[in-house]
């Protein structure tokens, strides 16, 4: 029902600010009806960090931050859903208006700032819905005045770890102070070591443990990717999340008075640069763990370029706010039309054109 309603409420969302109508989205989804997840076709599944997926298409997190829909958004055709981004503590977030869409360019700028209900709301609302269907992941992040930043990540592990399928820790966003600074080696090592081993112990502690994931940004420097990666992978890391949202501001972009506005871009214009990102991480990683792609993904062809560049599974976000929820079956079966072609399982097309894709033969 709810895909085919979006054509008529488009105009009435798109007269509001952003975030009005992402809050009344988030409401219509908890107060429609929804049953099961349509059925996929067998050739999408994909088995990736100890799961097996009904489809390689996944919601980005940010769009149900504070955890409030989950089995909704499974309902409308996902393969996973990954919410939040959680912190410890209740925070507001930037001042707002912090969401600015740029229609001329299928894109969107935020500087949310990680704003949360905090983990006693999060953890209560995935406690109610813990056995039902659905893989479901959550990411988590530090309070922008914590002292101790690797501890806000260690705590929202141990508190979330028994009630999800995945934990994503976000070292990425670039809307909160000094985050970024995370990636770099020296205290990327130290955190991703404190979360595998507050990942295990929960885990253990729960009989389930939950991939750990890394979500990167897609600005960084080569150098700084290799290391990144030798780490992720020394500390155990189970995956990578590539890309987040971008600080450059690419030079085609056409809203140029919105794109003066500060914060993370998303959308198509971010496709070619977390692409990249994207095969140049999979030529890191050397198959030891999966990679999911995310960054302007918008229609079949993009999420098949996705999986070429080396994602086993891939996520989308801002292309939502323009082509509504009917874009998800709309992927799902071109990706099948894809594998008709190619006569080969999905698996086959993961990473094949991540050499020319990251030497910037991008099509």
């Amino acid at each position: 029902m709810i895909p085919g309603l979006f054509p008529l409420a488009r105009p009435l969302l798109h007269a509001l600010d952003a975030e009005t109508a992402h809050q009344l989205t988030i409401k219509a989804l908890a107060l429609a009806p929804h049953g099961a997840a349509p059925a996929d076709d067998p050739r999408l599944e994909v088995a990736a960090f100890g799961r097996r997926f009904p489809n390689p298409v996944g919601l980005a997190a940010g769009f149900d931050k504070q955890c409030e829909v989950p089995d909704a958004l499974i309902a409308l055709g996902f393969g996973f859903v990954e919410l939040g981004g959680v912190v410890p503590k209740p925070q507001s977030g930037n001042a707002k208006p912090r969401v600015f869409r740029l229609p001329a360019d299928a894109a969107v700028i935020n500087r949310l700032g990680l704003n949360s209900d905090g983990l006693p709301e999060i953890r209560a609302r995935l406690a109610a819905r813990r056995r039902r269907g659905g893989i479901v992941g959550v990411n988590i992040g530090a309070n922008k005045d914590s002292s101790d930043r690797a501890g806000d990540y260690v705590t929202c592990i141990e508190a979330l770890a028994a009630l999800v399928d995945f934990l994503t820790v976000n070292v990425s966003s670039p809307n909160t102070p000094g985050l970024r600074d995370l990636q770099g080696e020296a205290f990327l090592d130290d955190l991703l070591g404190r979360a595998a081993e507050a990942r295990d112990r929960a885990g253990a502690a729960a009989s389930a443990r939950p991939a750990l994931l890394l979500k990167i940004a897609p600005d960084l420097a080569l150098d700084a990717l290799d290391a990144l990666v030798a780490t992720a992978l020394r500390r155990g890391v189970d995956g990578l999340i590539v890309s987040n949202t971008t600080i450059a501001r690419p030079p085609q972009l056409r809203e140029r008075e919105l794109a003066k506005e500060s914060g993370g871009l998303s959308g198509k214009p971010l496709f070619g640069l977390s692409t990249t990102m994207l095969a140049e991480t999979y030529l890191r990683v050397g198959g030891k763990v999966p990679l999911i792609g995310v960054g302007g993904v918008d229609s079949a062809d993009a999420a098949w370029t996705k999986i070429r560049a080396g994602a086993s599974l891939v996520q989308l976000y801002t292309a939502l706010v323009y082509k509504g929820p009917a874009l998800i079956e709309e992927i799902k079966r071109g990706l099948c039309g894809r594998l008709d072609d190619a006569a080969a399982p999905l698996a086959d097309a993961v990473g094949r054109d991540a050499a020319r894709i990251a030497a910037g033969e991008l099509r």
